[in-house]
């Protein structure tokens, strides 16, 4: 193992998260040194990782971008190239490309009371393929910035006779480059983001798809681009109008989310309305797509322009909602009895829930189970000094909550600095507790008891609306009775 290096903020993921924190960092602590660890070897997270057909954002990228950097392409969502391209822009615009080191695998880190700072143990992997070293780098902070999701390993459920099939199956996070589809047989398991995405992709080149779920999601469609946005981008330039379109889908996202929550019976009927208008007449839509939970207990699948509705009425895509009984060599049967014959099968079944890139955290010797812990303010964890995280809005533009983050450490940084702190902790007493994340989708459900929990109270909730985020996290106090700053015992 190599000589430690040390750092003043150690980020973890060069993904759309760790670059803009990154960017906080750099614009509010310009004295401060950090780098990044990317375990693999390119920048953009998410976004270089997918590679299936048609990958785009469900969000629009007036909120999923930058506040400080406009999107200026004309599709307010976007495809993943053009996600990617915006996001090494950034990366390489600010000079924060130099700061990043591949190839850097974090392993665990441990907290030293006594030196207030953190040692992390990481595995380096030779660019040239020379195997894989040891290393250590030691830091002031931690800054989390990975996402929440395995990147080596999809989830995909046991299916019954799947070695019978002698087609191929493929799991959309791990896309062949050269999977030939072309007037082929496409079943695609799953209703999620993923499906609705990956279903008119591959429709005009395919036989034919087949959407095939166990239940329905809802389905809604939007523009694919934002006629206020680009307006207000011509007559008000590239940074005003992009303020100016986040505002109004940062108002619009809410007022949907709550029109949902508040009213879930007639969200339901005009989702069910509005996707009815987009089927061809007799379309059996309370079959296919009328979910039985209510609208926003789970995300809502955005598809643009209702591409997903013009496959199924042009007849190169269909829905089959039924179970599974079994694979066969042919395809699928399912439990009403009917065959689907395929060529390929695309198992969008989801993902699998891993916080901080599955690294262990120590605080002085002792292992933090993360279960035992309580998210503060949805950036710190109870318990565990110097350690900050970005997890965004699952209700609306996950970007959206990590800039809040960011501005709210880079505040708590300014803090310590001002009162010659070296370290701080939340410390929580409170006695009830509950889920993390108040979502029913399968990945958060399968999760739910291995990762932190949160309060039902104050700074110990994980709030999900914007409005009350930007006052407490961007303009409300730093200093909180559930924390405690401390100095450092020994001089480093």
């Amino acid at each position: 193992m190599s000589d430690t290096d040390h750092v003043d903020v150690l980020i973890v993921g060069a993904g759309i998260s760790g670059i803009g924190a990154a960017y906080y960092l750099q614009r509010e602590h310009p004295q401060r040194s950090y780098a990044i660890l990317e375990a693999r070897g390119v920048t953009g997270g998410t976004w270089d990782l997918f590679r299936y057909p048609g990958i785009r954002s469900d969000s629009d990228l007036h909120t999923f971008g930058y506040e400080f950097k406009p999107w200026r392409d004309e599709h307010a969502i976007a495809t993943a190239d053009k996600i990617l391209a915006y996001l090494r822009e950034t990366a390489a615009e600010n000079g924060i490309d130099s700061h990043i080191r591949f190839h850097h695998k974090v392993l665990g880190a441990d907290w030293d009371s006594t030196r207030s700072r953190w040692t992390v143990d990481i595995e380096r992997t030779h660019a040239d393929g020379r195997g894989v070293e040891l290393v250590q780098i030691s830091a002031n902070w931690l800054f989390c910035g990975g996402g929440y999701y395995r990147y080596d390993q999809g989830y995909t459920p046991h299916f019954e006779g799947r070695d019978r099939f002698t087609g191929h199956i493929v799991h959309p996070q791990h896309w062949p480059e050269d999977l030939d589809y072309a007037g082929k047989r496409v079943v695609v398991i799953g209703s999620g983001a993923t499906a609705v995405t990956l279903v008119p992709s591959m429709a005009p080149t395919a036989g034919h798809v087949t959407m095939l779920q166990r239940s329905p999601s809802y389905v809604l469609p939007v523009p694919a681009k934002d006629a206020f946005a680009n307006t207000a981008k011509r007559l008000l330039g590239d940074r005003l109008g992009y303020a100016a379109a986040r505002r109004k889908n940062i108002i619009k996202q809410r007022s949907v989310y709550v029109l949902c929550q508040k009213y879930p019976t007639a969200a339901r009927w005009l989702i069910q309305k509005i996707n009815a208008g987009k089927l061809p007449k007799g379309y059996p839509v309370d079959e296919h797509f009328a979910p039985r939970y209510n609208p926003w207990d789970q995300r809502l699948c955005a598809v643009p322009d209702g591409d997903l509705f013009k496959a199924i009425s042009n007849g190169s895509a269909s829905v089959v909602t039924d179970r599974i009984a079994t694979f066969t060599e042919r395809g699928i049967l399912l439990e009403s009895g009917r065959e689907l014959e395929a060529d390929i099968i695309v198992t969008a079944t989801g993902l699998n829930i891993q916080l901080f890139g599955g690294m262990t955290l120590t605080v002085d010797g002792q292992a933090v189970n993360l279960s035992n812990t309580v998210a503060y303010k949805g950036i710190m964890l109870s318990g565990v000094p110097n350690f900050a995280f970005a997890f965004g809005y699952t209700n609306s533009s996950w970007t959206l909550k990590v800039g809040l983050l960011c501005e709210h450490f880079c505040r708590l940084l300014k803090h310590m600095d001002d009162n010659g702190f070296d370290a701080v902790q939340p410390e929580f007493t409170g006695s009830q507790t509950r889920p993390l994340l108040d979502f029913a989708a399968g990945y958060v459900q399968r999760s739910i008891d291995e990762i932190p929990r949160q309060g039902v109270d104050g700074p110990w909730q994980m709030t999900m609306n914007y409005t009350l985020d930007a006052e407490t996290l961007r303009k409300g106090p730093v200093e909180d009775p559930a924390l405690r700053f401390e100095k450092s015992l020994v001089i480093a």
